[in-house]
């Protein structure tokens, strides 16, 4: 059902094209694209929504709300670099049950962070409260990027050998929280986020979260995404900027996992991923405890891989994400046959090969 609804939407949205073929903004057709793209003369307009989901429930469970922006801003801005552009500005909009200084203080506080980090300005927004339509609080963004023409990422001269890279995520971003949520409410109950983690349903101790290895469950599923835009900018070159390596893709691992999303990029070919990134231990745990199979997650989770790219320069992309903090490693290279090979880092079948026969 949610495919097709998805499908609807997007053929939809595709229709509305023709109304602005020979004017200003004259709409790119990019099929599998992380981003819509309008046209502006010598360069692209991006625009993308999304947001930070059910992770919100974990952050009003635990009266903790300030490094959600990052979550935001991570959906957003990844999903723009893919193609090399540079996002400029994003408005969020907040749909809540009632309007509370206290959750949207610290909502728009790490919003601000995350933005000034990034180069990102916030030019508007909208606070709605909606008592009969939204229990809790709902937080959406919509993000404006640009990229030059020459520099638009769309995954052309990919081809067999390429090698691939991935950046290590720090944590679950914003997706599979249905899942999460889910498994921890079965096996722990509802008071799940103040459980601690890796226990077995006792609650956090009073003070035990000052300790370096104590954590609730809610602190280590709430952990705030990396963005890795900025860090990606210094490469692809930001407007104006020369671009300092070849980068012929990239891929945001969002929903649908490293399989789902790095076949968006590939073409006609596959690829074979033998040195992934471990998963983190969470989603070890989760596994576990929720009888969740290694093929699931990888569908589902990042599984410690938050963003790939397809580049023969690993050296200069290496350098650059360590001086943002970020890890990066060759984890795999571009086949001929299409799907997704994958050697699992997986609680159940470490070390054994999964195949995503994915088109």
């Amino acid at each position: 059902m949610g495919d097709k609804c998805s499908e609807l939407a997007y053929r939809a949205a595709q229709q509305t094209f023709p109304s602005r073929m020979k004017m200003i903004g004259r709409p790119v057709n990019i099929e599998g694209g992380f981003t819509g793209a309008l046209d502006f003369g010598d360069y692209y307009m991006v625009f993308n929504s999304d947001g930070v989901g059910s992770k919100m429930l974990v952050g009003a469970a635990l009266g903790k709300y300030d490094t959600l922006g990052y979550d935001l801003l991570a959906m957003v801005a990844d999903d723009a670099v893919c193609v090399g552009a540079e996002t400029v500005a994003i408005t969020n909009t907040i749909d809540t049950e009632k309007v509370d200084e206290k959750v949207i203080g610290p909502l728009m506080s790490g919003l601000k962070k995350a933005c000034i980090e990034q180069k990102v300005v916030i030019p508007g927004g909208e606070i709605g409260e909606m008592p009969d339509m939204v229990k809790g609080t709902i937080w959406n963004s919509s993000a404006i990027g640009i990229v030059e023409k020459k520099k638009f990422i769309k995954g052309e001269g990919v081809k067999p050998g390429d090698k691939i890279i991935g950046l290590r995520s720090r944590g679950f971003r914003s997706n599979g929280f249905a899942l999460i949520r889910h498994i921890l409410e079965k096996n722990f109950g509802q008071d799940w986020p103040l459980k601690k983690f890796g226990g077995n349903g006792e609650p956090l101790k009073r003070g035990a979260q000052k300790g370096a290895r104590a954590l609730s469950w809610g602190q280590a599923v709430l952990t705030p995404s990396i963005i890795y835009s900025d860090a990606l900018l210094e490469l692809l070159g930001r407007y104006g900027k020369n671009r300092q390596c070849s980068v012929k893709a990239l891929a945001h691992v969002t929903g649908g996992g490293i399989p789902g999303n790095i076949v968006r990029v590939l073409g006609e070919f596959g690829a074979e991923l033998t040195d992934l990134w471990p998963a983190h231990k969470p989603m070890l745990k989760l596994q576990q405890l929720g009888n969740v199979t290694d093929r699931e997650a990888y569908k589902v989770w990042n599984m410690g891989t938050g963003m790939i790219i397809i580049s023969n320069e690993f050296s200069k992309i290496e350098a650059v994400m360590k001086k943002h903090g970020i890890k990066a490693k060759i984890i795999g290279q571009v086949t001929k046959a299409k799907g997704v090979r994958l050697i699992s880092r997986g609680f159940f079948n470490s070390g054994t090969v999964l195949n995503f026969d994915i088109r």
